[in-house]
């Protein structure tokens, strides 16, 4: 995968580098534009960015659930952290 990086200056300070990569997609005209709407993002780029940003983190999150019950760790996690527990109204 080919990464262009880039040093942004804005108003004379400079900022850190971002990786970008420019590629063309066929997508979905009608889903591009409802994301777009429901998103408030003001771009394409930003909307497309946002929602793999989106899809990476829910893939991490359902990792992590799939960890938690596949058997492979023991224990009490409240325990573990010391939680206390909620106290009944």
């Amino acid at each position: 995968m080919l990464r262009m990086k880039r040093r942004l200056t804005i108003s004379d300070q400079k900022c850190d580098t971002v990786c970008m990569k420019r590629t063309s997609l066929m997508l979905d005209e009608y889903v591009l534009e409802e994301a777009l709407r429901l998103g408030g993002e003001r771009t394409y780029s930003k909307t497309v960015n946002r929602a793999l940003d989106e899809f990476v983190r829910r893939i991490k999150a359902r990792k992590i659930l799939d960890l938690g019950q596949s058997g492979l760790w023991k224990g009490d996690l409240d325990e573990m952290r010391g939680d206390k527990k909620a106290r009944s109204r």
